[in-house]
């Protein structure tokens, strides 16, 4: 299921590639200040940030009508209740600390159309025994108001929705410090008003196990210090951590969430996503990038607020000695896609603040990566456009279609109208936090892939239409095409040769 993370030099090539490397030690999770506006055209609105593991919804302080009350003195009281009332029963619980009873695989199996809403100060509490809250296959399940917490899932699995049943609706509810992922998603999943703080993992992991998820709602929750398992530093390159990760996902609307102070990425879309709306949401803190759009098609990312992100994965590269243009927005094999049905057939990145990050944003082009490649990461995946990978082998690949359909592309990317705010006294970095990038490393691998040497690197800086236009830049801002030895000034990149910013503007920055 693991996406592994790249670095600069594949072992099978002298010349490969680096995606991240994904350890480095979490944040504090605190208070932040709210955006502020200062006047520029292409400057987002201020985007209010969702407080809400400070400031929980309570739930009803009385059993609703015609609702089943749980009670916390009775070990397992949940569970069995559940099992013997009929489908659509509304369950109260009452204010305490639940348990299910002493066995790792004691869980809550909902019938469909269940409800389950906790009174002020109710916690269902896995007591570091048992593996799930609440699984099975029933859909349209509704959970409100609740506290989740101290359960153990196994890496890659969850403790809410573990087996990512469709249409469940979670509100109000605060799931924290659980092993692996506070949750799973299936289908027509509604997440809302949640704070999801501390689990070892993700916040969410959107997986499926058996098949895509299409229509998710992602909206207004508090995503705080996950990844307290450092799961890239005892599996190194896993990259399966993230506040949130994103698996062959159809259809997702994320907005308005804060994602803070995760150990690593904030938001990761990784495989075969498509059709994605990120924004006005506040990403700021996260150890590694905010964003990375990976292996994935068609998005709208916009309204967004990208503050002092990735400034441990990013330092710790440079000290490294590593070239790679580590970024706070990284798009990695990922492009529009007219032919997959979407709101939009681009990646268009527009409106967005991003200030005092570890670098800006980065579309990258892995040469060697590609269906049936074994450089290709993802799992034995291939492209939404060849489904059997078998096809992509010599010699169908060397030509049309398979030639172009064969790989995943980071193509059609419209970067426009926002605002770049470096201070490299704010940031407390001297080298390489600078960068604006495109570019690709040099083909390589296997023997008889179609894509070696340079054509990929030609392809995503000339011939795959990704620009850069009409934006602001405050601060020391340098550019990077092709590869990473080619480090531009402003008037180099918006030059004859690479043709980017036309209409935008670069500007000095106090401390810069």
């Amino acid at each position: 299921m693991g996406i592994k993370r790249r670095h600069w030099a594949w072992a099978a090539a002298s010349l490969a590639v680096v995606l991240l490397a994904a350890t480095g030690c979490t944040s504090t999770p605190d208070a932040r200040a709210e955006p502020t506006d200062a006047p520029s055209a292409s400057r987002a609105p201020s985007t209010p940030v969702a407080r809400v593991c400070a400031k929980p919804a309570a739930g009803p302080a009385k059993a609703p009508a015609g609702a089943v009350t749980v009670d916390p003195a009775v070990v397992g009281d949940l569970a069995e209740k559940t099992k013997s009332s009929p489908p659509n029963t509304t369950f109260w619980l009452r204010p305490g600390k639940h348990r299910l009873a002493p066995d790792r695989y004691a869980q809550v199996i909902p019938k469909e159309g269940n409800r389950y809403l906790g009174a002020p100060g109710a916690v269902l509490d896995g007591g570091k025994k048992n593996q799930y809250a609440f699984g099975g296959s029933a859909r349209n399940v509704t959970i409100r108001y609740l506290t989740v917490q101290r359960f153990v899932a196994p890496h890659d699995e969850g403790v809410v929705n573990h087996d990512s049943a469709d249409g469940w609706v979670i509100e109000h509810a605060t799931i924290q410090h659980n092993s692996a992922a506070g949750m799973m998603a299936g289908s027509r999943q509604r997440v809302r008003a949640n704070c999801l703080r501390g689990n070892g993992q993700y916040g969410m992991n959107a997986y499926k196990a058996n098949g895509r998820i299409s229509d998710l709602v992602v909206e207004g929750n508090e995503i705080v210090g996950n990844n307290t398992g450092d799961w890239e530093r005892r599996r190194k390159g896993c990259g399966c951590t993230g506040g949130i990760k994103f698996w062959a996902v159809n259809g997702a609307d994320i907005r308005g969430n804060w994602v803070h102070d995760n150990r690593g990425t904030g938001l990761w879309a990784d495989t075969n996503n498509n059709d994605f709306r990120i924004e006005n949401n506040v990403l700021e803190a996260n150890d590694g990038a905010a964003l990375i759009y990976e292996t994935s098609y068609n998005a709208v990312i916009r309204k967004n607020t990208i503050r002092r992100n990735n400034w441990v994965e990013g330092r710790r590269e440079a000290e490294r000695g590593d070239s790679f243009p580590f970024a706070t927005v990284y798009v990695s094999e990922s492009g529009g896609e007219p032919r997959i049905r979407a709101r939009t057939d681009k990646i268009e990145i527009y409106r967005n603040v991003l200030e005092d990050n570890w670098s800006g944003i980065t579309l990258w082009e892995n040469a060697d990566r590609f269906c049936n490649s074994p450089a290709n990461t993802s799992s034995g995946d291939c492209t939404l456009l060849v489904r059997d990978t078998d096809r992509c082998a010599k010699p169908a690949i060397g030509k049309p279609p398979l030639y172009g359909d064969c790989r995943w592309k980071t193509q059609r990317v419209d970067i426009h109208d926002n605002r770049f705010v470096l201070d490299k006294s704010v940031v407390k970095c001297t080298v390489k936090c600078d960068r604006m990038a495109v570019l690709a490393n040099y083909g390589t691998y296997p023997d008889w892939s179609p894509y070696q040497g340079e054509r990929v690197a030609e392809a995503i800086t000339h011939k795959q239409d990704n620009r850069w236009h009409d934006n602001v830049y405050l601060g020391p801002w340098k550019f990077v095409a092709y590869d990473p030895s080619r480090v531009l000034d402003f008037g180099q990149w918006r030059g004859k040769r690479y043709l980017q910013d036309s209409g935008s503007t670069l500007g000095p920055r106090a401390g810069g």
